[in-house]
Formats: structure tokens, C-alpha cells, sequence
């Protein structure tokens, strides 16, 4: 494997992964996905994303003191986001940069993000978005884009201390009040409007007018994100207020 120039100043080291390939009918990046390892340390996680069985890269790996490691150019289409979609793109690896941050992750009791880490995201994110003229509404979650299958970097990743940094798109959660307005199966227009506005958003759910189970597993994906105080799956009027003042703020 050989190395290459970094692309970011704030890159300690780079270690080449050999998983990755040219991006798809010539996309470019145009949003940011943000991993746990979900793994017990940094060296787990290293072995793995430079493993050619492993078939699992990212572009950077950031370990715990906020060390910044690249491990496929910018330029290539690492393998980090699966089979996923944003706002009806389904090749989200070929449209992305992924980044890998160590914690053990809900597995390993998802423990607090150490704030040297959580700057040292801020900054990459930054440098990365500058470069590449991405917007603050494409920094993303792992769990956001494949909602059915994961959940990082989890409901404990400091989303609010990124957007005190101008890094990523938020607003503050409603007030949680009362329990669910639909209860799981139930059908009807207002749960059809409801996966509408997800979908405007960007989350990849069908407008089948049921509360059904993919349209809880997004619903649980966007409270993660974005109302993280209740992580149930539920549409509750917390969970609908924020999720409309969200697409308010893109509109502004």
C-alpha cells in the first residue's frame, strides 16, 4: 500500500487502506458522514479499516485525543456508508467523505465523545466543507443515511456543540410533551404528511400514509440526530415541531 499527500493540514498521519475505488460517474463530494468505530480501541478500529478482507474504509480516522489519521484520499470512493441513501442518492460512498470517530459505541455502553475529539471533528469538518463547498445541512449521521441498519455515532454525539461552532445544521429540540400522536400500524393522511417532510428533508422513507416499522426505524434515526432526549421511534409533538423548524431553517 503506499501513501499519498494529505489533503487536510490537520492530518497527523496517513496510512493508506487499499479499500477504495474511483467515484461513480464523476461525483463528487458533496456531503460528510459521521461513524463511530464502534469498537474497543483505536487499534481494533485501524486494523479493520485497513484490512482488504474487512472490505471497510473511511477517508479519516480520528482517535480519542483528537488525533487526526487519513487513510484514503479525498479523491476516492472510500467504503464506509453501505447500502444507504440521502435525498434520493443511493451511491452515497461515491457522493461523501467519511469519517471515523473511536468509541466503542452502543455496544461498549456508548460512552461520552472526549472533548479534544469532538475539536478535532469540528476542525476536520471545517477543512473538509471549505474544500469542497459543502453545506452545513450535509453533514450527516451514519444512522441518517441508513437508518435500518445502524445507529451511529449514536444520541450521545454532541450535535449541539458542533452547531456552536457553525458545523452542521440544527436547531433546538422542542420541549418533549405528551406521548406519541400515532400509535404503531395506524394509517392515515397527517402520518402520510409526516413522511413527506422526512423525506423533503432527505431521509429515504416511502410515503405509505402507515406508521409502520421503516417509518419508525427513521423516525427513531432522525430523534438520534436531532431530539436525542427520547430516542423511542415515536411521533410525538417534540419529535413533529423540531422536525418542521428544521425545514424551516433550510428555507431561511
Amino acid at each position: 500500500m503506499q501513501d499519498f499527500p494529505a489533503d487536510s493540514a490537520l492530518v497527523s498521519r496517513v496510512l493508506a487502506s487499499p479499500n477504495h475505488g474511483e467515484r461513480r460517474a464523476g461525483a463528487r463530494p458533496d456531503c460528510i458522514i459521521l461513524h463511530y468505530t464502534g469498537l474497543p480501541a483505536f487499534a481494533d478500529a485501524l486494523r479493520i479499516l485497513t484490512d482488504p478482507a474487512s472490505e471497510v474504509s473511511s477517508h479519516y480516522l480520528i482517535d480519542e485525543a483528537g488525533a487526526v489519521l487519513q487513510l484514503v484520499a479525498e479523491k476516492r470512493r472510500a467504503w464506509h456508508a453501505g447500502v444507504s441513501s440521502w435525498k434520493g442518492e443511493r451511491d452515497v460512498n461515491s457522493a461523501s467523505i467519511g469519517i471515523e470517530i473511536v468509541n466503542p459505541g452502543h455496544d461498549g455502553g456508548l460512552p461520552p465523545f472526549p472533548p479534544a475529539q469532538i475539536s478535532a471533528v469540528i476542525a476536520l469538518v471545517k477543512d473538509v466543507s471549505s474544500r469542497w463547498k459543502i453545506k452545513r445541512e450535509r453533514l450527516l449521521a451514519h444512522s441518517d443515511v441508513a437508518p435500518a441498519r445502524k445507529r451511529d455515532p449514536g444520541e450521545r454525539f454532541p450535535w449541539d456543540r458542533l452547531a456552536q461552532s457553525k458545523v452542521g445544521h440544527w436547531v433546538e429540540p422542542a420541549p418533549i410533551q405528551g406521548e406519541a400522536l400515532f400509535a404503531s400500524a395506524q394509517e392515515g393522511p397527517p402520518i402520510r404528511a409526516l413522511q413527506a417532510m422526512l423525506s423533503l428533508y432527505g431521509y429515504g422513507v416511502e410515503l405509505t400514509g402507515v406508521m409502520d416499522k421503516p417509518t419508525e426505524r427513521v423516525l427513531t434515526a432522525f430523534q438520534r440526530h436531532f431530539r436525542p432526549e427520547r430516542v423511542d421511534g415515536r411521533a410525538d409533538a417534540s419529535t413533529l415541531a423540531t422536525l418542521h423548524a428544521l425545514v424551516a431553517a433550510l428555507g431561511a
